[in-house]
């Protein structure tokens, strides 16, 4: 089976070092670079499983590389966890503006590290190799493609991240119900995840941007509870 390829993006080289080794016992391929620059360059050629990025990089952030991997068409899915030194909330939102699908604060354990990764691949459907039967969604002139991840507003294909595909499936096999924020965090980023509900608002912003228009909208607000996708 082919090595789960991750690229780290640490300017700190001791703490890249260190999740190379750590993640290489585990039987993943590690590439680490300093700059952001770097792993752009190296992009060219190469596509990763999973990229772990440091938000507070010289020369170019992690937010700029952030926002620029997300408008390439190869890179729109690619799941990025951002890593942060800092723990103000503005820095964790501004991640997720940008496309990130999760964040974890340093100093950080390598076990938790560990788990958020694997998370993240399983969500991806990159631990099995099983071919699963075809699974489509369907809510009015939008199409979900499970199989595929690939969701569809009648013929044009959206783009759109690892969680907001998440959600959008999470919020279609319940359609008409409430779903609190709560639980929305608990389905889409897991019980051991540390953010808070704020998290999931960005997403459901995002979203609607792109399934939504002037005419017709599909995520309702249920105020002081959560969203529901209407029928």
């Amino acid at each position: 089976m082919e090595k789960k390829r991750i690229f780290v993006v640490d300017d700190e080289m001791h703490i890249g070092e260190l999740i190379q080794y750590n993640l290489q016992k585990d039987g993943y391929d590690v590439t680490v670079f300093e700059r952001g620059e770097d792993l752009l360059h190296y992009l060219k050629e190469n596509v990763p499983h999973l990229i772990l990025l440091d938000l507070m990089l010289p020369g170019m952030d992690g937010l700029e590389v952030c926002r620029q991997l997300r408008s390439m068409d190869a890179f729109k899915k690619t799941p990025i966890i951002m890593l942060t030194a800092k723990g103000e909330e503005v820095d964790k939102i501004l991640g997720l503006e940008m496309g990130a699908d999760d964040y974890i604060t340093k100093p950080f354990s390598i076990r938790e590290l560990n788990a958020r990764i694997k998370a993240v691949l399983r969500r991806t459907g990159y631990e099995s190799d099983v071919q699963n039967e075809v699974e489509i969604l369907q809510v009015r002139d939008i199409t979900i493609d499970l199989n595929k991840r690939e969701v569809y507003k009648g013929e044009k294909i959206l783009q759109m991240t690892l969680k907001e595909f998440e959600l959008l499936n999470i919020l279609a096999k319940n359609k008409g119900h409430v779903l609190s924020r709560d639980i929305l965090l608990d389905k889409v980023w897991g019980y051991d995840y540390y953010g808070e509900t704020r998290t999931v608002d960005v997403h459901i912003r995002h979203l609607r941007k792109l399934i939504e228009d002037e005419k017709e909208t599909y995520i309702e607000t249920v105020r002081g509870i959560g969203y529901k996708l209407k029928e």
